[in-house]
């Protein structure tokens, strides 16, 4: 078996103490050998997805780049979240994981946009709503919504896609009052981040948060990466004031040349060395224009 956990398609890292537990498009989780304890161990790996396929090759540096910023946002924001402290972490991964609390997860990413684009602007010109909210009549793409909305989805079993949902549907999936205090808690979390962000030169356009509950208290922790470039949409302010648009410090510019070059069909073609590093250099430049 492969030892790397960076690979598209091979084996995951083997940590001495820990047990592999799951693998997502771009991130391995582990669990204390032998099933023992509260702890969990989140591994960001350099992969890259889009179109729901993972591509070769990953993005050099991409995962200590993502838990870097993911631990700077936790450190500034004031709701309580799953880090446990001190963060001590195997050598192997060190840099690009996180030793979390195990939670109980709501089965709901709590999307929150504040701008229009995306999915939400191709919806717009359709329906003049984004996820069933109403918006005004004259909209470009691009534009600062009046309000930020939260459009939550349902997180599909591995495999499938997520679901956007209305309110209404994630009451029944986990309650009044769960489901009242998740939109909230969002809301809230993206307008201090918002304030944060601004504050640096850039804006938070839209960005999803996961949330679980504490098996021991049941408090809702924030949970998962959160404000990365992987889960939001970062523009820079001056060029967005300039008129430019669709310029997000993430993954877009491999989705546009995947657009341009693949047909959705059979195994997604190698990216280039030049889409690879344009797609490094904008991960870094957002992580310095926060962090330094």
């Amino acid at each position: 078996m492969s030892t790397s956990a960076d690979g598209a398609a091979g084996g995951v890292l083997q940590l001495d103490g820990w047990e592999h537990v799951y693998s997502g498009k771009v991130r391995e989780l582990y669990r204390p050998a032998g099933g023992a304890g509260d702890r969990m161990l989140v591994v960001a790996t350099d992969r890259v997805s889009a179109f729901d396929h993972v591509l070769e090759p990953g993005i050099p540096g991409k995962g200590e780049l993502l838990t870097r910023l993911s631990r700077w946002w936790f450190d500034r924001l004031a709701v309580p979240n799953h880090l446990v402290a001190p963060q001590e972490v195997p050598a192997e991964v060190d840099g690009r994981a996180m030793l979390v609390r195990a939670l109980d997860m709501y089965p709901i990413e709590c999307v929150v946009r504040g701008y229009l684009t995306g999915s939400g602007w191709a919806e717009y010109r359709e329906t003049q709503s984004v996820c069933g909210v109403p918006l005004p009549a004259g909209l470009t793409d691009g534009d600062r919504l009046p309000a930020p909305i939260y459009t939550p989805a349902y997180k599909a079993p591995q495999g499938e896609h997520d679901e956007n949902i209305p309110f209404e549907r994630t009451v029944e999936l986990v309650g009044q009052e769960r489901a009242e205090e998740l939109r909230r808690l969002s809301l809230e979390v993206f307008a201090a981040a918002s304030e944060i962000a601004e504050s640096h030169g850039v804006i938070l356009a839209d960005t999803k948060f996961e949330f679980g509950a504490d098996p021991a208290t049941g408090s809702t922790l924030l949970a998962d990466e959160v404000l990365t470039s992987d889960s939001s949409r970062y523009w820079d302010a001056a060029e967005w004031h300039d008129g430019i648009r669709g310029r997000s410090f993430d993954k877009q510019i491999v989705r546009d040349w995947l657009a341009a070059n693949w047909d959705k069909t059979g195994t997604p073609p190698v990216l280039p060395a030049e889409i690879v590093e344009r797609t490094a250099a904008r991960y870094r430049e957002l992580l310095e224009r926060f962090a330094g």
